[in-house]
């Protein structure tokens, strides 16, 4: 058994790595003007120099949760903290844009490598309160992007500082958690110590209602890193920062779900799911007609969408289907990341696609960007869109399933 100490200072540690995960998506996103320009590189190929830290997340997650069981959290953490080192480095010595893919490869890896661990790390340390507590362990990457939305703005924007310098500042948050989780000693996971065999969180990761909520996780994904990672390009033709409305979206997701758990209490992982997916789409619309700002107000409301996305699906997989373990946790993750790595050229795509239109009906400049940005929104939102209707025939169906399972007085199960 953990004890309390030991649990407190493996949270903060865990919370510290995803700190370093975040910021490399802000620095990212405030970069994309920067590296565009010193690369000579359209949107739709800054899409595929970036789509690497979604699949190599992806990747990463996939065989990472398999693999947690089997040679422990602590040794993934170690590849993680390689992998961001490794990639920073990459970042510092790029010439060219290959350069730039491979250290995306790489932090890409070590981010997914982070999650992998982190995730049944936190459902292991509080196993009494799950959803409450992967939400406030993913306060941490809203979190991350203020911190790093907050540094891009003040060197690039305001002091105008060649990028290498920001790029270097992420050893701060790899070295501290690395050094913590070098000291620390971690447990085995959940389904491990509740004697779940290895063939039955497999098929577990089989029934139904896992693959349904699978499928959901790479809209959710998509819905909330696609647009961050685009939302500074997105924006520009609006009349307003996009890294500050990054910020913005960031902050008060963060604050969110740190006080998630009366929000869970309340509405419980479903209802949450139904709430963010009407939110998110809303809040896209309003963002494709806002400008000025104006645009802080739609930003609120895509916030208080996509604030419980990540974490509520996680913890619905945990809280609903248990014997899913590292593995499903793992899946959970590596969907919403892969199916962001493919969003992302294809909005870049779009948004190349409209400003070209724009340009041949005669808009110039912050018009045709405006056009191109406002259209890209409205086409994201389709996903929120069938979210919702997925999440209310979920709710419908296991709402029949729990009132013929209490007639007959058996226990739910997984659907």
């Amino acid at each position: 058994m953990t004890s309390t100490i030991q649990r407190n200072k493996l949270f903060v540690a865990a919370r510290i790595a995803l700190i370093f995960t975040a910021m490399t998506f802000a620095f990212r996103a405030s970069l994309e003007g920067v590296w565009g320009e010193s690369f000579h590189l359209t949107k739709e190929q800054l899409g595929w120099i970036f789509s690497p830290a979604f699949w190599g997340f992806t990747l990463a997650m996939v065989f990472g949760g398999p693999l947690c069981d089997v040679i422990g959290m602590k040794n993934l953490l170690g590849i993680a903290f390689v992998g961001h080192i490794a990639g920073v480095i990459i970042y510092l010595v790029a010439k060219d844009a290959t350069m730039l893919f491979a250290g995306t490869v790489c932090i890409g890896i070590g981010n997914g490598m982070v999650e992998a661990a982190c995730n049944p790390l936190t459902v292991t340390l509080f196993p009494e309160n799950k959803t409450t507590m992967l939400n406030r362990f993913h306060v941490w990457f809203p979190g991350g992007i203020v911190i790093g939305g907050l540094l891009s703005y003040l060197f690039i924007e305001q002091l105008k500082i060649d990028w290498h310098y920001l790029i270097a500042l992420l050893f701060i948050p790899a070295i501290i958690y690395g050094f913590l989780f070098l000291k620390l000693k971690l447990p085995q996971t959940e389904r491990v110590t509740k004697g779940v065999s290895t063939k039955q969180m497999f098929l577990s990761c089989l029934t139904p209602l896992f693959l349904v909520i699978l499928i959901c996780m790479f809209m959710t994904g998509a819905t909330e890193l696609g647009t961050n990672t685009w939302i500074v390009a997105l924006l520009q033709g609006a009349n307003v920062s996009g890294i500050l409305i990054l910020v913005f979206i960031n902050g008060l997701m963060a604050l969110g779900r740190s006080f998630a758990g009366p929000v869970v209490h309340k509405l419980n992982p479903n209802g949450m799911l139904i709430t963010s997916a009407f939110l998110a789409g809303i809040g896209l619309i309003l963002l494709s007609y806002s400008t000025g700002y104006m645009a802080f107000g739609a930003a609120f409301v895509f916030a208080a969408g996509v604030c419980f996305f990540w974490p509520t699906m996680l913890g619905f997989v945990s809280e609903y289907l248990p014997n899913t373990g590292a593995l499903g946790l793992s899946l959970m993750g590596g969907a919403g990341m892969f199916s962001t790595a493919i969003i992302i050229p294809f909005m870049g795509r779009w948004y190349d696609d409209f400003k070209s239109a724009a340009v041949a009906k005669g808009l110039t400049g912050p018009q045709a960007d405006a056009v191109a940005g406002s259209n890209t929104f409205l086409k994201v939102a389709i996903m929120p869109a069938i979210l919702l209707v997925i999440f209310v025939l979920i709710y419908v169906v296991r709402r029949k399933h729990y009132a013929a399972a209490k007639e007959t007085l058996s226990p739910i199960g997984e659907l």
